[in-house]
């Protein structure tokens, strides 16, 4: 399975940081993950509506690998799932869209997306609302998982039926968490 935009957001909260934490982490993410205009990273305004956005899909994401427990990282702040829930929708509805067929009279029909003028802002908090939108609206919503290795606060979407980690990192720091406390219990 193909990575999801939707992963690469939440993604940006790690066990020892946080990648939006500060405007030059902000700006680097934008840089590396969108296309928004290189001044939304100096407006803190935009960066804490990216934040609060990413608390409410965190809290999207909890619900949707229930009843398994959440990432670590969500577990004392999860929003609840109906506020979540309408966080996440009503940005997506900042900017409507419209799919629009073209069909050129040479050359194949294809579809385009139509969005209603928005400032920058709006446009990226709604692109991002809709990206976990289609996320948690998809099959793969259904392999979702949060990662129980040590240190792991990342969500993935699990690829085969044994997979256990998000990476396989994450399974070496689990077998050695679990050899270290077998071999050093009785100390």
């Amino acid at each position: 399975m193909a990575p999801h935009p939707a992963l690469d957001f939440v993604g940006t909260v790690r066990y020892d940081a946080d990648d939006l934490s500060s405007s030059a982490g902000f700006a680097d993410w934008l840089g590396l993950h969108t296309d928004a205009p290189a001044a939304l990273a100096a407006d803190e305004e935009v960066r804490a509506r990216v934040v609060a956005l990413r608390k409410a899909v965190r809290s999207l994401f909890a619900r949707a690998v229930a009843p398994e427990p959440p990432s670590k990282a969500d577990a004392d702040g999860l929003l609840d799932p109906s506020v979540a829930l309408a966080h996440v929708n009503e940005a997506a509805s900042a900017v409507p869209r419209t799919h629009l067929l073209l069909w050129p009279t040479t050359g194949s029909p294809r579809l385009v997306e139509r969005r209603t003028d928005a400032d920058a802002a709006t446009r990226l908090v709604a692109d991002l609302a809709w990206s976990a939108i289609e996320f948690l609206a998809s099959e793969d919503r259904e392999h979702l998982r949060a990662c129980p290795a040590p240190r792991c606060v990342r969500y993935f979407v699990r690829d085969h039926p044994r997979q256990a980690w998000c990476k396989p990192s994450c399974g070496n720091r689990a077998r050695a968490s679990r050899y270290y406390h077998r071999h050093h219990s009785d100390e």
